[in-house]
């Protein structure tokens, strides 16, 4: 969800086209047999969430509000299981940057409760899994219905993950602090444009970030084209595949 409501789909397939064989530095490696297998962790930074091989060529940083639903579109229907797809055959790897400022927006807690879950579950190996499950079972956004009893009833939908060190960060908020934190780098990396942050779900891939009107994230044959492709062609992706913008 993008502040105001600005969000938009329109369709770039016409400037990406069907990447050609190219050079694939990671084919030698085995690929993951699932969402489990990757590796996740804490960068060093605090803030940021780390999952795939961090060999990929590949980094996708993913702006997120566990509350947005542009972000469960994402999530369920759009680019998402094409980025999985790519990092589990370790063409890419995804840094999260999890938003809740939807709960000052809308009211309520919700978007907070989920982050510092998520916080939770990364300290028991199972973010991936419990990130999946989140939205794929996502409140409707005015209804702020990620309650701790919620919250825990998600989790026990992923083996391994419910435990007395686990219940007990979800009820007492023990990643409060992280929460916080995460929050003021979503703002940051707004920049001077827009200090509120740069709305969710927002891409930002090799370090450029897909501009909104050609966004492809809520449309999964254009995002998982344009992975191809940055995969092939890393060092000319933004000026080859993307329409040329006037300054």
């Amino acid at each position: 969800m993008v502040r105001g409501g600005r969000w938009a789909v329109l369709g770039i397939a016409a400037v990406l086209t069907v990447a050609g064989c190219g050079h694939r530095a990671a084919e030698h490696k085995p690929r993951f047999e699932s969402a489990e297998e990757l590796p996740e962790s804490l960068h060093k930074d605090g803030t940021t969430i780390l999952v795939g091989d961090p060999g990929s060529a590949v980094v996708v940083r993913l702006y997120e509000d566990p509350r947005c639903p542009a972000c469960e579109m994402f999530e369920t229907a759009g680019g998402s299981p094409d980025l999985r797809e790519a990092m589990l055959v370790r063409r890419a790897r995804t840094e999260y940057t999890l938003a809740s400022f939807l709960d000052d927006k809308v009211g309520g807690s919700g978007s907070k409760r989920a982050v510092n879950a998520l916080r939770a579950a990364l300290e028991e190996g199972k973010f991936v899994e419990y990130h999946e499950v989140l939205y794929a079972h996502q409140p409707e956004e005015s209804d702020d219905g990620y309650t701790d009893a919620y919250l825990l009833e998600l989790a026990s939908e992923v083996d391994g993950l419910r435990g007395p060190e686990f219940d007990s960060a979800v009820k007492s908020m023990k990643y409060r602090s992280f929460v916080a934190a995460s929050e003021q780098a979503y703002e940051q990396a707004g920049g001077a444009q827009d200090p509120r942050g740069p709305g969710t779900p927002t891409a930002v891939i090799n370090g450029k970030r897909i501009p909104l009107e050609y966004n492809g994230l809520l449309d999964g044959g254009i995002f998982a084209r344009l992975l191809q492709q940055i995969h092939d062609k890393p060092g000319e992706w933004d000026r080859t595949f993307l329409p040329r913008r006037s300054e």
